[in-house]
């Protein structure tokens, strides 16, 4: 599979298949493919699995999409302004996602919910509680909101972020969530949590969060009629 990222802000990864190769993504991303493309919707693992992959975020069901000749095309179109970003794994290395981080992928790369175990991390986290698990054999694609920035940290290297801004990190990257301390900070500060990260691996942090992005979009909708054609016609006016 050989794969192009074209787009911008608003970007779609056009995949080159051969006969018989395989990629499956969520129901909704896919643009447009070839005519000899074959799509097949299941589960992609039994109902359980299926019902994880709702818990964080996405469909129950995948698509799989099978060449059937050489040099087939199929294009996977992200749902919000941001980037996709290709990750390789290669069974050795695991990647965690933010929930609703999955695009696309071949069909060896494996797809599960990942917890955090500790109750407070689940209660008070958040965003940051259920996250997205890839593992297996071959290219995965995420997306990301806004632009990314990549740090790598060391052992024991630890980095406080607002939780919707964590985009992806290795699965060696320690993970928990913290209350913001003292009252000023959590009535006039950045938030009531940050995600503590301690290395050592790669942390990939996005700079628009889309829940960021619909909260700056609010104060310029229409107070009134906001609902069916009502917000409609207020933007046609």
């Amino acid at each position: 599979m050989e794969y192009e990222i074209q787009g911008g802000a608003f970007p779609i990864v056009i995949c080159t298949l051969q006969r018989g190769e395989t990629m499956k993504n969520e129901t909704g991303a896919m643009s447009f493919m070839t005519s000899e493309m074959k799509m097949e919707t299941n589960t992609g693992g039994g109902l359980l699995k299926g019902l994880g992959r709702a818990l964080s975020g996405d469909s129950i069901f995948l698509n799989f999409f099978t060449a059937q000749a050489d040099n087939q095309k199929i294009g996977f179109s992200a749902r919000t302004p941001g980037k996709i970003f290709p990750i390789k794994l290669d069974g050795t290395n695991t990647i965690i996602g933010q929930k609703n981080a999955f695009l696309a992928a071949e069909e060896g790369v494996d797809l599960d919910i990942y917890f955090r175990n500790k109750i407070g991390t689940g209660i008070f986290g958040g965003e940051g509680f259920v996250l997205q698990k890839f593992s297996g054999v071959g290219m995965a694609f995420i997306e990301i909101d806004g632009e990314v920035i990549e740090r790598e940290l060391a052992p024991g290297e630890q980095l406080l972020l607002d939780p919707g801004h964590l985009a992806a990190m290795d699965e060696s990257v320690g993970f928990d969530i913290e209350r913001v301390k003292g009252a000023k900070n959590i009535l006039f500060g950045e938030g009531l949590f940050f995600a503590r990260l301690t290395g050592p691996g790669k942390v990939w942090i996005q700079t628009m969060p889309i829940s960021k992005l619909a909260q700056a979009i609010i104060p310029f909708l229409p107070t009134s009629n906001v609902g069916g054609d009502g917000l409609v016609g207020a933007l046609f006016e």
